[in-house]
């Protein structure tokens, strides 16, 4: 079984989807190959028999590896560089699809039914991912999966497959000292309410359509002059711009007596030139808003698009193909081979901080699919006897040119 689960990661960790069927040759060739060098295997395993094998597996089981990495980064002091708001760190939440078929469905797909009578399947995954204002990196944390729960007749949505999560983590993240980032679909009183009984603070995209009595509140507290305003100058590059605050604390987030009270903010951008506006925001957090920290808050808000910029379609368009299908199987193979690819991804980026030979290859080779076409030739035709070996051939060559004999002497 440990065949087979390096088997398959090899696959997403070298962004080669032959990579197997490439190290069968070069052990029929060469007596080894990379993937005993390089991953620890001891006999190759064919494609399907992985899949056969892995079917049964709930992704549930890869939990710990994630939280390696995490206490890693934590006892590395590599997290205390992304505490921002507050001194807290920002965990941005969101889900994604990675499959959809009217096809190719399984027991724990998602399963929608149309108008025509024709039916569509789909697997979604909720990507917790540790952002900070400024930082291009970010960490992904373990996945939570919207699949059909037992005894539940009801369809998964990602909404309780985020609360599943929180009542999992939520005590480390209280420890660690976090705040939940989420679009507006988080922003509802039984979501908030959990994240405050957990210890956790939140700040989340609040729109009027979804939120009619708070911006009802606002408006009449506006007529008031209850709602504070704040504008700030501010030049990126040539162009200047203006940033209107509005923000006013303790307005109810629905309807009701027993309505959760918070705090509500916005941001509207224009350009001074000629005050055409560029971005509008608002925002629902239970932090105490002022003069001193609304534009603070709102940064950090606006952080969760990293979720979908650095995380998602990182996954999506830059060599992982989150939403290839390598195979659906019946059972659990879909999301355990999902939460592969977020775990390679999340390797990757734990070595550009903490490797000095993978930073200095990846400085040299800054196009991520550069490196991987080359990590991919090199592995398909050279056996090296480690990753070092491997990354000090990839230095040598861009260095300076070398003659084959040099550049195969890996001692």
């Amino acid at each position: 079984m440990m065949d087979i689960g390096l088997g398959a990661f090899s696959v997403f960790f070298t962004q080669a989807p032959s990579f197997l069927a490439y190290q069968r040759h070069l052990e029929k060739t060469h007596g080894t190959s990379n993937a005993q060098t390089l991953f620890g295997m001891t006999k190759i395993p064919t494609d399907n028999h992985i899949r056969d094998m892995l079917d049964p597996i709930a992704p549930k089981y890869l939990n710990p590896v994630y939280a390696s990495v995490f206490e890693a980064l934590k006892d590395g002091g590599y997290l205390e560089s992304y505490r921002s708001l507050n001194n807290t760190i920002l965990v941005a939440i969101d889900g994604t699809q990675y499959h959809g078929s009217k096809k190719i469905h399984c027991a724990n797909c998602n399963c929608k039914t149309h108008k025509n009578g024709t039916k569509s399947y789909s697997h979604t995954v909720v990507t917790p991912v540790i952002v900070a204002p400024g930082k291009s990196k970010v960490f992904p944390m373990e996945p939570e999966f919207v699949t059909p729960q037992d005894g539940n007749t009801k369809q998964d949505c990602e909404n309780q497959a985020a609360k599943r999560w929180i009542e999992e983590f939520g005590e480390r993240c209280r420890k660690l000292g976090v705040t939940i980032l989420g679009d507006d679909l988080y922003c509802h009183q039984p979501f908030c309410k959990l994240l405050l009984n957990k210890g956790l603070s939140f700040i989340f995209s609040c729109k009027p359509d979804s939120h009619k009595t708070l911006y009802e509140w606002v408006e009449e507290l506006d007529d008031l002059n209850n709602v504070q305003t704040i504008t700030v100058k501010r030049r990126h590059g040539i162009k200047k711009f203006i940033d209107t605050y509005r923000f006013v604390n303790q307005v109810p987030i629905r309807d009701g007596d027993d309505a959760l009270m918070v705090n509500w903010c916005e941001i509207t951008t224009a350009t001074e030139s000629d005050g055409k506006i560029i971005y509008h925001n608002a925002f629902a957090t239970n932090y105490e808003i002022n003069n001193d920290n609304v534009v603070e808050i709102v940064e950090a808000g606006r952080t969760r698009w990293k979720i979908e910029n650095e995380n998602n379609n990182t996954l999506k368009t830059k060599g992982y193909h989150l939403t290839h299908n390598y195979g659906h199987g019946k059972q659990q193979l879909s999301s355990l081979l999902c939460s592969m690819i977020i775990m390679a991804f999340l390797f990757h980026t734990l070595l550009e901080i903490d490797d000095e030979r993978y930073r200095l290859i990846r400085r040299k080779i800054s196009r991520r699919d550069v490196f991987f076409n080359d990590q991919r030739a090199l592995t398909g035709y050279i056996c090296f006897n480690s990753w070092n070996d491997l990354f000090s051939f990839m230095l040598r060559g861009r260095e300076r040119r070398f003659t084959l004999e040099e550049l195969l002497d890996t001692s």
